[in-house]
């Protein structure tokens, strides 16, 4: 039986999907995604600082025939709010958002833990499709998050809580 981490199913479920074009704003869940995304000659990785600079930079990557996907922490959502809702809904701009989802059970940084409680309810008042597969359920589910926000013409959100980060396949 081959062992695989929860990064490397994310990572297989966006290569599956056709992901080609990454930004990425930094989170220590997401580092061993990233490292593979770098390391794949094909798919162009964009590092930024601020999420909905993401969200703008895979809006143009998408108009330029791109797939995009968005690497973030829940707690940049916030800041991201405003572009996703007036770029990607109004305009119908798919985007794969992989967030990992801080602030619930087991998060040991107590400023994590508003956002946290408030992410799944923010992405659903923005009418923004999520999902919360385990690492078994991870490859298969972020390519149909993938097709679903290219079906719809809207952001779709795959939460990836502490849990999921600390599992092994």
């Amino acid at each position: 039986m081959n062992v695989i981490s929860p990064s490397e199913a994310v990572y297989k479920g966006m290569k599956g999907a056709g992901i080609d074009f990454v930004v990425s704003v930094p989170c220590v869940n997401l580092r061993e995604l990233m490292r593979l995304v770098d390391c794949d000659h094909e798919i162009d990785h964009v590092p930024v600082t601020r999420e909905e600079e993401g969200v703008g930079i895979s809006a143009g990557a998408y108009m330029g025939g791109r797939r995009p996907a968005l690497l973030m922490q829940n707690s940049g959502l916030g800041n991201s709010i405003n572009a996703l809702a007036s770029l990607n809904g109004l305009f119908k701009i798919p985007l794969l958002m992989i967030i990992s989802h801080r602030g619930g059970e087991g998060e040991t940084i107590l400023g994590q833990v508003p956002m946290g409680r408030l992410t799944p309810e923010l992405l659903d008042v923005m009418e923004i499709p999520r999902f919360s597969p385990s690492p078994q359920e991870a490859e298969e589910v972020v390519a149909v998050a993938w097709d679903l926000a290219r079906a719809r013409g809207t952001p779709t959100a795959v939460l990836l809580d502490i849990g999921f980060w600390r599992s092994l396949r």
